[in-house]
C-alpha cells in the first residue's frame, strides 16, 4: 500500500519489470506495512541514489528506511526487522 512521502516508514525504488520489486511490494502490501515506490527509470536523482548505496549499480529493490539506512533485496523478515516489528 503506498502511501504519501511524509507517513512512509520506508521508500521502495524500483522498476515496473523487476520481479523481485514485485514479490517485496506484494509481501509489504499483505504486511499492511505503508510505503513510498520511486520507479528509478522515471526518475534519475533515485537512481543516482540507488547506484551510491549500491557501490555503483541500479540494484533493485532497494529500500531506504526513515532512518535513512538502506537495504538491497530485503526478505520481508528483515525489513520488519529494521522497522521492529
Amino acid at each position: 500500500m503506498t502511501t504519501s512521502e511524509n507517513q512512509a516508514a520506508l521508500t521502495v525504488y524500483s522498476t515496473t519489470w523487476c520481479g523481485y520489486c514485485r514479490r517485496l511490494k506484494t509481501q509489504l502490501d499483505e504486511a499492511g506495512i505503508e510505503y513510498k515506490e520511486i520507479d528509478i527509470e522515471k526518475d534519475p536523482a533515485s537512481a543516482e541514489f540507488v547506484g551510491s548505496v549500491n557501490g555503483g549499480n541500479h540494484i533493485v529493490p532497494t529500500v531506504l528506511f526513515a532512518d535513512g539506512t538502506t537495504a538491497t533485496n530485503p526478505s520481508l523478515a528483515a525489513v520488519k526487522s529494521a522497522l521492529s516489528m
